[in-house]
């Protein structure tokens, strides 16, 4: 990242300039002028700050948190509208370069008006706009028992991020509206620490579901992202989340299987620990969690990254039917509508929210219930999916 950032300003610096042409064609405000700048100079100085900072000297969250929202206010409402500016330049070019047209530039204020009003949203309302996604996935090895049985898929909660009790509430409840024979929640309980929960345990508690509520860890909550006092310190925290848990009452599953049993038949439910390509720790063995799962068994598998479905799950011996992931979030950003999707972390990994499938293997990715670093969401709308399995 510290390679890159300096391109990324001066990718910031010429999407400035340009953007500030159309301002100068609107207003000689001395105040306006020099304020557009302070601005941007004041959130540059604010990234190369934390950038030269080492992890023992990390900044505050809610410091990020700040910088990240004021660099998408200001940064990405000016990136879009550039377009209108770069059309009327051509015809400009066209008509041998007369000055800039007012109508062009109060145009292009318009759309960056338009994109900040949508982004302050995300930061608002956003946050908590939580969607129902329904799934309905057929297999032919699925036992005739479990056929229509319904599964609601939680992930990446993130309670440090939290900050409205109301909002949360209402994802809990909406929950339980789904009515599902089992929850799974496949990792990122936290951001850091154990005792982010601790406002929130009774209020996850109140999770429903007759075939019980099962979890995984995902990368942050095994604390790797923060200084501690000493490993055992770490390892303390880490005990605590289990706790947790279990006082939520989730069943967590460790590289560990367990059977779902409905009318004498049963299911696998697999957990893996987080496992993740790059430079994320790799504590999940799929192996040692299928150790004692028969071939022949319809299995679900609960892995935090999706990246784990193509590095490991794909290939692996045992057949394994459905895989749940989040880790992704949607980026928090992007585009759903009328069945198309985009966003930047497409750039990133292949498979970053809703269904995918390989050779009758499926691999379902929630776009999180919470939230990190940038607080809200836009156009990736916090998930909540409910899976139904229908015997083919």
């Amino acid at each position: 990242m510290r390679t890159r950032l300096p391109f990324i300003i001066l990718a910031w610096v010429l999407a400035d300039v340009y953007f500030f042409r159309a301002v100068e064609t609107l207003t000689n405000n001395p105040v306006i002028l020099w304020g557009y700048w302070l601005i941007d100079m004041l959130l540059v100085a604010g990234f190369v700050s934390l950038m030269s900072r080492t992890r023992a000297n990390r900044p505050p969250a809610d410091l990020i948190a700040v910088l990240m929202a004021g660099t998408l206010l200001t940064f990405v409402p000016k990136v879009l509208s550039i377009p209108v500016l770069v059309i009327g330049d051509i015809t400009r070019l066209i008509r041998h370069f007369p000055p800039r047209s007012i109508w062009v530039s109060e145009l292009t204020m318009a759309v960056a008006a338009f994109v900040f009003i949508s982004l302050l949203y995300g930061m608002t309302g956003g946050r908590h706009r939580y969607k129902v996604h329904r799934v309905t996935l057929k297999f032919e090895d699925l036992p005739k028992e479990f056929d229509g049985f319904t599964i609601t898929q939680l992930s990446d909660i993130h309670a440090g991020s939290f900050t409205s009790r109301r909002g949360v509430e209402k994802g809990i409840s909406l929950v339980n509206k789904q009515n599902s024979d089992m929850i799974l929640f496949t990792g990122d309980l936290v951001n850091n620490k154990a005792s982010e929960m601790e406002p929130w345990i009774e209020l996850f508690a109140k999770l429903k579901a007759p075939f019980g509520k099962y979890s995984v860890l995902g990368n942050h909550d095994y604390g790797d992202y923060i200084s501690w006092e000493s490993e055992e310190a770490k390892n303390d925290n880490l005990a605590q989340l289990k706790q947790v848990h279990q006082q939520i009452g989730f069943n967590l599953l460790l590289n560990s299987a367990v059977q779902i049993k409905k009318a004498g038949a049963a299911i696998a439910l697999i957990g893996v620990e987080n496992w993740g390509k790059g430079g994320f720790h790799k504590y999940g063995s799929l192996t040692r969690a299928t150790a004692g799962v028969a071939d022949n068994e319809f299995k679900i598998l609960m892995s935090h990254d999706p990246s784990h479905w193509e590095a490991k799950t794909l290939e692996h011996e045992k057949h394994i039917n459905l895989a749940l992931a989040g880790h992704t979030h949607g980026m928090q950003f992007g585009i759903e509508l009328f069945g198309f999707q985009w966003s930047p972390i497409k750039y990133m990994y292949p498979q970053w929210a809703g269904l995918y499938s390989h050779n009758g293997k499926y691999l379902y990715v929630n776009r999180g219930f919470g939230f990190l670093g940038f607080k809200g969401r836009l156009g990736i709308w916090p998930e909540i999916t409910v899976i139904t399995l229908k015997k083919k």
